[in-house]
């Protein structure tokens, strides 16, 4: 009988060490999801608004004016966005975010099927929603070291789990952008966009707690979401801006993410919907295209998390960055079909896949914990600083010279900037930033081993 017992009682205790296990892992795992669902309706609405700009003007000129709309709110957002989510807390800005972008996106469509939509609105509409978006991705970005440490979760582990998750969402967003494109148009596909960021905003309000009072003791100091509640904004603003100077490793990864952001930003929003439509003869082809690259990246995210990270380093990272950009657009500018243009893209996100976990995990190891969301913010405001001149620069020289031209010119960029990590002293210090303890540095400034930004934000595929 008593063995009875004991076994009873084994099975209970068993059972309720199960559910404090779910239970603390829960809102890390509906942080993750809410970002899968906000970052897909970015990917539909990456694929269908340079469709639409095309639709209503036909001219690549105008697909680049509206790829500066799309581009110039992340660097406002970014910069800004950042100061408001530390002052107003990580979870309030995810979910206000997200409702404000589904708002804006759905406008396009309602517009479109009742008074009609004006080229000029559809710009209008574009700055809006992307002006919502680095501050939503900053807010959920920020919680994850609290989640991943409410969760017991390594935070390499988490910081490899966010990657997969915004690759899976640019895969499955595309792709079904370019499904819903093909049988429906791409207005249907921005209905589909906004419901994604209700889902999202109600994933972070149903299931992340408020503040950081949910943390075991002793797992963290202080109060991130409040961390610059007291400081002015323009001294927060200033405090994450010499955060990033001081640090020569942060330094070069946002000089080289934001040049190679200016190329994708011309592929994303001119070249590759030009390709599509008008050498592959379908736009829904775009969709397939993101998704391919996605696809790979997503892979090679997987690998990363599971083994990579013992080889982290400007090597790696070179690599990474020169077969994810040089081949797509050489293969291009030599005509290639989708049967050899789709394998490729994936070969290509295979070999970017790398590139997010290892700098994000170098970025959650040198932060400070209230500092998250303004030096993410002033980073996505670096790397995509450049992207409204590489939308416009990109639209004006398939317009003047051709696109084919273009598109080479891209790839020989792509692989040059790819390889300067093997030659810049500042990347040396990569390995070492990611191994650092999350959230371990002070506000002060950062050693050659500074934090690197995330390039979650940035332009890929």
């Amino acid at each position: 009988m008593s063995e009875t017992s004991e076994t009873s009682e084994t099975s209970e205790t068993s059972a309720l060490v199960a559910s404090r296990a779910l239970r603390r892992r829960t809102p890390l795992i509906a942080n993750l999801a809410a970002a899968f669902f906000s970052l897909g309706g970015n990917a539909i609405a990456i694929v269908a608004l340079p469709i639409i700009a095309l639709q209503l003007t036909g001219s690549p000129l105008a697909a680049g004016v509206a790829g500066v709309f799309a581009t110039v709110p992340l660097v406002i957002g970014g910069a800004l966005g950042g100061v408001l989510v530390d002052r107003f807390g990580f979870r309030a800005s995810s979910v206000v975010a997200d409702l404000a972008s589904a708002a804006a996106v759905l406008a396009i469509p309602i517009l479109h099927a009742t008074v009609g939509l004006s080229f000029g609105a559809l710009l209008a509409l574009t700055f809006v929603g992307g002006l919502l978006d680095p501050p939503g991705d900053a807010a959920k970005t920020s919680l994850t070291p609290d989640l991943a440490a409410l969760a017991r979760t390594p935070i390499a582990r988490a910081a490899g789990a966010q990657s997969a998750v915004q690759r899976t969402a640019s895969m499955v967003g595309a792709g079904t952008a370019g499904v819903v494109i093909g049988f429906a148009g791409p207005m249907p596909a921005l209905v589909v966009d906004a419901a994604g960021f209700v889902v999202a905003a109600l994933l972070v309000f149903a299931f992340v707690p408020r503040g950081r009072v949910w943390l075991a003791a002793g797992d963290a100091a202080g109060d991130a979401e409040s961390g610059a509640a007291t400081a002015g904004g323009r001294a927060a603003f200033r405090d994450g801006l010499r955060f990033v100077v001081r640090s020569p490793l942060l330094r070069a990864i946002v000089l080289l993410v934001t040049l190679t952001n200016a190329i994708d930003a011309a592929g994303l929003t001119v070249l590759k919907p030009l390709y599509a439509t008008r050498i592959l003869g379908d736009p829904a082809m775009l969709g397939f295209m993101v998704g391919c690259f996605a696809a790979g990246a997503l892979v090679g995210s997987a690998v990363f998390g599971a083994i990579g990270h013992r080889w982290s380093g400007r090597t790696l990272f070179a690599i990474g960055f020169m077969l994810a950009g040089a081949p797509p657009y050489l293969a291009m500018a030599l005509g290639a079909q989708p049967p050899v243009l789709l394998p490729l893209l994936a070969a290509s996100g295979l070999a970017a896949g790398a590139l997010n976990p290892m700098i994000s995990t170098a970025m959650y190891g040198l932060i400070p914990d209230g500092m998250r969301a303004r030096v993410f913010g002033l980073t996505t405001a670096g790397v995509t600083a450049t992207m409204p001149l590489g939308a416009f620069l990109g639209g004006a020289a398939a317009a003047g010279v051709g696109l084919v031209p273009t598109l080479a010119v891209c790839g020989v960029l792509y692989a040059v900037l790819g390889a300067s990590p093997l030659f810049l002293r500042a990347f040396g210090g990569l390995a070492g930033a990611a191994s650092a303890p999350s959230g371990a540095s002070a506000p002060s400034a950062p050693s050659a081993q500074g934090s690197a930004p995330d390039r979650s934000s940035a332009v890929s595929g």
